[in-house]
C-alpha cells in the first residue's frame, strides 16, 4: 500500500480516456470485464475527466466500476477542466455534476486540469485552487492536485502559488523525457525540488511506444524481451517521485499485460536505460507527427475535423506509401471536416499539449490526401 496516500494499493492506473468502444458508445461489457480484472489483481486506481469520450467516461465508470464495488474498493481521481467554468461560482455546481456522473461522494484526487501557461490565469481569477481546497476540507476532496502540460519554468510558478498542491500529473516517457517541447526531465525535476509526488500519464505516448520498427524492437530482444509497453511502463515507474503510472487501457488484453508487468514491477538497470534511449533516438529518425489521440483539439474544433485520425493517416503514409491510407482519409472525413475545411482559428493549437504546429500539418494532409 502506498504510504504517501493511505488506500493507493500499487504504482499502476487505470486511465479512462480510451474505453472500449462499441456501436460509437462506451462498451461497458467489456469496460467492466477490464475492471474486475484490474482489481483482481489488487489495482485500485482510476483517473477520468469530464471531457473524456463526449462526457461518457464518468458515466461508464458509474456503470462499470462505482455501482459494482464498495467505495473502499478503489480510489477515484476527476478534474476540474478549463471548458467547463468561467468564474468561482460555477466550480461547485460543476464540482457536484462529476460526483452525480460518477456515483460518488467524494472524490480521492481533485486535479486542476491540463494547466499550462495559457489557462493558470483564469484558474486563478476564478479561485479554482481554494475552492478545490474548500471542498477537501468539507470532505469532498482527498487530495487535490493538478495536472500539466508546458514548460517547467511555468510549473515552478504553479507550484510556487500553491505549495499545498499535494501531487502533479505529468506526461513522462522515455521519447520525452529530453523533448525541448514536452520538458518531461525538467518538469519531474521541478516535482522533487518542490517534493510533489508524480502521477505519470502517457507512459506510451498514445501508442507511439507499443508500435515500434524492426531495429527498437530488436533492442528489448536483447534485453530477454517482454512487450515494448512494459518497457514504457516501468521506465517512468523507475524514478524515486513517481507513486503512480496510468494507462489508457482500451481492451482486456492490454489491462492483462500491463498486470504482468506492474503486479510484479521491477525498476529499470543501466542496461534497460541505455536500450530505451536508443529506441528513442531510432524514433526521433522517423519524420513522424507525434500526435497521442488525446482530442483535446477535436473539442474545440469548430469544422468538425477528425484531427488526430487524419494525422495517423499522415503518418502511415510517411512510412510506406499505399492505397489503403488514402481510403482511411476517406473514411475518416466522411461526413465530417477534412484538412481542406480548416478555417486556421488556431483554437486547436492553444489546446494541444504536445504544441503541435496542427495548421501547418493540416495543410501537409491536404496537399497529400486532397490532390
Amino acid at each position: 500500500m502506498n504510504t504517501q496516500f493511505p488506500g493507493v494499493k500499487k504504482n499502476f492506473g487505470f486511465g479512462c480516456m480510451r474505453l472500449p468502444m462499441k456501436d460509437n458508445k462506451i462498451d461497458c461489457e467489456a469496460f467492466s470485464a477490464m475492471v474486475d480484472a484490474f482489481l483482481e489483481a489488487g489495482f485500485n486506481y482510476f483517473d477520468t475527466a469530464h471531457g473524456y469520450h463526449g462526457g461518457l467516461s464518468e458515466l461508464a465508470l458509474r456503470e462499470c466500476l462505482t455501482s459494482r464495488y464498495p467505495r473502499e474498493r478503489y480510489i477515484l481521481t476527476d478534474k476540474l477542466t478549463e471548458n467547463y467554468f468561467e468564474k468561482t461560482e460555477d466550480i461547485r455546481p460543476f464540482f457536484e455534476s462529476q460526483l452525480a456522473a460518477c456515483g460518488v461522494e467524494y472524490f480521492d484526487f481533485y486535479l486542476m486540469h491540463a494547466q499550462n501557461r495559457g489557462n493558470y490565469p483564469k484558474y486563478q481569477k476564478a479561485r479554482a485552487y481554494e475552492t478545490a481546497f474548500e471542498l477537501k476540507a468539507e470532505g469532498k476532496i482527498r487530495h487535490v492536485g493538478l495536472s500539466f502540460h508546458d514548460s517547467a519554468e511555468t510549473l515552478d510558478r504553479i507550484l510556487t502559488d500553491h505549495p499545498d498542491v499535494e501531487a502533479v500529473q505529468l506526461q513522462f516517457n522515455y521519447l520525452d523525457y529530453e523533448d525541448r517541447s514536452v520538458q518531461s526531465r525538467l518538469c519531474y525535476e521541478v516535482c522533487v525540488k518542490h517534493d510533489k509526488p508524480v502521477i505519470v500519464m502517457e507512459p506510451v505516448r498514445g501508442g507511439r511506444l507499443v508500435n515500434l520498427p524492426g531495429r527498437a524492437l530488436a533492442l528489448f530482444d536483447e534485453l530477454g524481451g517482454g512487450s515494448p509497453a512494459s518497457y514504457a511502463l516501468r521506465f517512468a515507474a523507475s524514478f524515486d517521485k513517481v507513486f503512480m503510472v496510468l494507462s489508457g487501457m482500451s481492451n482486456l488484453e492490454q489491462v492483462q499485460d500491463n498486470i504482468a508487468t506492474m503486479g510484479d514491477f521491477r525498476p529499470f538497470g543501466k542496461a534497460e536505460f541505455e536500450a530505451v534511449a536508443k529506441v528513442a533516438d531510432i524514433l526521433c529518425e522517423r519524420e513522424i507527427i507525434p500526435c497521442t489521440a488525446c482530442r483535446y483539439c477535436t473539442d474545440s474544433c469548430p469544422a468538425s475535423i477528425d484531427i488526430p485520425t487524419l494525422f495517423s493517416c499522415l503518418n502511415e503514409e510517411r512510412k510506406a506509401k499505399s492505397p489503403a491510407n488514402a481510403e482511411a482519409y476517406a473514411a475518416a472525413t466522411a461526413g465530417r471536416g477534412k484538412a481542406s475545411d480548416c478555417i486556421r482559428c488556431g483554437l486547436c493549437e492553444s489546446s494541444c499539449p504536445q504544441h503541435l504546429k496542427i495548421r501547418e500539418l493540416l495543410t501537409e494532409v491536404k496537399k497529400t490526401f486532397e490532390k
